[in-house]
């Protein structure tokens, strides 16, 4: 406990919660790291792949940056639609199962859910990746540092949203400003011819440039995309208005991220940079711009913040789907409550674990995950714009049909796009995001046939009646006469019914012992021997209370567990552990009452 509070900090009140909205300064560092840091690898995804045609093909860059472009600004004004439609937040679950129906909903939510997990082991595996770039030596530890700052970010947003913000927003306003430099800098001198251009480095094509290999690279560039949908989950995290000010942080993303994109794009384009499997494109353009002194290691210690902290939007974004989730029965129950700083602990441990296994699983290589990544928020793209479109057809009102529009657009596009990336990417790793879909889409639907079944079970309906009182056996097993025992029995003779104290015969002599000490310190409660030839004790026991079940239709039997408790917790294994495993065998039992009376040891 001591330890937690040093981690996370003191429970904060649920009147507090108010007070734990953020800032729109706050709330672009929080929701935007994510698609923001995007810029740091989607120029370097889109030219791993136009390389594969020889150096030539790097001129297609351009457009298919073009492309990725206007893909975010129809993102942008789509979502700030849902914004203000939805303003409980929830995001493409929301709209889907409102307007949609329940299969569509469950698709969006798992292929959130997914790359949610993704962008955190995406972005730590590729900030970990540009501080290698800068200090090589540290290559071969990069799986063991992103674990680090994995669970670094864990502890961080346990603590809180606004804690989590306050410490985040400096170094990822240093990244984004340090980003900016370079690509202003860069961009004069690549105007006015001052920039060093690097040595042409002509590469041998290995595939021919075909209208397929543009949308493979289209598909990797897109990416960049990633995580604007996560303030549109995340609206009720606002400051009041919560609508207008998520907007406006919707807007402020949109812009940052268009153009450190389309700035990095060109600079990359312009001096012929390639991608190396040591040194990131971000790290060459920067040697490009400053050289190797002090603004460039500065750049490179944003950068690897900026994308560390990236995961950081999608530990906003995966607690608040699941706790939806879980409110509307598709996910556990406990996912939906508040935890000591009035976050969604549970999800955020859920989340932290499975990316920590994605980072161990391909040994924290960005470019193994990347083939992974974008499908999942682009079919949940395509699911919210589409929800939107059916949204204004049935409901219209002012100004209807230019939000059809805008909406229909956003389906189209991003329609097309989910075809592209699913297409070009399905072979490189893609049919696992596929199959995961499908797995939880049947893990929601079992949750919620569980969670529906107990509701039917358990509702009073108009045939029950208030019970009869019945009557109670009390049930006290011993095997011994000792204060842990007496303590047992005393607890048992304030509860009303019949009481009998057990112990099974595996030693005559023992057993006369016990029934002379019985004699003394029993209570007067009645002490049965069960005969037992192969010294079974449990099977004994579960046999007698199995009879008394039996011969006792409409009895209550209620088992008193006397249980010795170390004062250690590794002082355990040298008690027997029998307490525990009676109560395992009897807790599916109908009609019995299981109670544990510990006797606590002081050393």
């Amino acid at each position: 406990m001591i330890l937690k509070r040093w981690l996370v900090g003191d429970p904060l009140k649920s009147t507090q919660a108010a007070h734990e909205r953020l800032s729109k300064t706050l709330a672009l560092a929080i929701f935007s790291s994510n698609s923001i840091s995007s810029v740091a690898y989607a120029t370097e995804e889109i030219l791993l792949v136009l390389v594969l045609a020889g150096t030539a093909a790097i001129a297609w860059s351009i457009p298919i940056s073009f492309a990725i472009l206007f893909l975010v600004v129809v993102l942008t004004i789509s979502y700030r639609q849902i914004i203000y439609e939805y303003p409980e937040g929830g995001g493409a679950y929301i709209v889907s199962r409102n307007n949609l129906g329940e299969l569509p909903a469950l698709i969006a939510a798992a292929a959130l859910m997914i790359d949610y997990v993704l962008t955190v082991a995406v972005s730590v595996a590729a900030g970990i990746a540009a501080l290698t770039s800068a200090v090589p030596s540290l290559f071969a530890h990069r799986e063991a540092l992103g674990l680090v700052a994995s669970v670094f970010i864990i502890v961080m947003n346990l603590r809180g949203v606004r804690e989590s913000g306050k410490f985040f927003a400096v170094p990822t306003y240093f990244a984004i400003g340090a980003l900016g430099v370079m690509v202003v800098i860069g961009s004069i001198q690549a105007l006015f011819g001052q920039g060093v251009s690097v040595s042409p480095d002509h590469q041998t094509a290995v595939e021919e440039l075909t209208l397929f290999l543009i949308l493979r690279s289209f598909a990797a560039g897109c990416s960049a995309v990633t995580g604007m949908e996560v303030i549109s989950n995340g609206v009720k995290a606002f400051r009041r208005p919560e609508s207008q000010n998520a907007s406006t942080t919707m807007i402020q993303m949109s812009l940052v991220l268009a153009a450190l994109f389309m700035g990095i794009s060109f600079l990359a384009y312009h001096y012929g940079v390639l991608p190396k499997a040591d040194e990131t494109v971000i790290s060459q353009l920067a040697h490009l711009t400053f050289g190797t002194g002090a603004l460039y290691y500065a750049l490179q210690i944003g950068t690897m913040l900026l994308l560390v902290l990236a995961a950081n939007s999608a530990f906003a974004g995966f607690p608040h789907l699941a706790s939806i989730l879980a409110r509307d029965g598709y996910m556990p129950r406990q996912m939906a409550t508040f935890g000591d700083r009035l976050v969604f602990s549970n999800g955020i441990i859920i989340l932290g674990v499975f990316a920590c296994f994605l980072l161990i699983l391909f040994h924290g290589d960005t470019h193994a995950l990347i083939p992974l990544y974008a499908v999942g928020v682009f079919i949940s793209f395509t699911f919210a714009q589409a929800g939107m479109v059916h949204r204004w057809l049935t409901k219209k009102g002012p100004h209807w049909r230019k939000q059809l529009i805008v909406n229909g657009v956003g389906a189209v596009t991003t329609g097309i796009a989910t075809i592209i990336i699913a297409s070009t990417k399905f072979t490189h790793g893609a049919w696992i995001v596929f199959l995961l879909i499908l797995v939880l889409v049947m893990m929601f639907r079992s949750i919620r046939s569980h969670y529906k079944a107990v509701s039917e079970q358990i509702a009073l309906t108009r045939d029950h009646r208030p019970p009869l009182p019945r009557r109670n056996i009390v049930i006290v097993p011993i095997n011994g006469v000792n204060q842990a025992v007496i303590r047992a029995v005393d607890y048992a003779r304030s509860r009303a019914g019949e009481i009998r104290a057990v112990m099974v015969d595996v030693d005559p002599e023992f057993t006369a012992r016990i029934q002379i000490q019985w004699a003394q310190w029993g209570c007067g409660v009645n002490l049965i021997a069960l005969p037992s030839p192969y010294r079974s004790v449990m099977g004994s026991l579960l046999d007698y209370i199995e009879e008394v079940l039996k011969k006792e239709p409409d009895t209550w039997v209620t088992v008193v567990i006397p249980e010795i408790l170390p004062a250690h917790w590794w002082q355990s294994i040298l008690h027997n552990q029998r307490a525990l495993l009676l109560k395992t065998a009897l807790l599916f039992k109908e009609r019995v009452i299981l109670t544990d009376v510990p006797f606590h040891l002081k050393r």
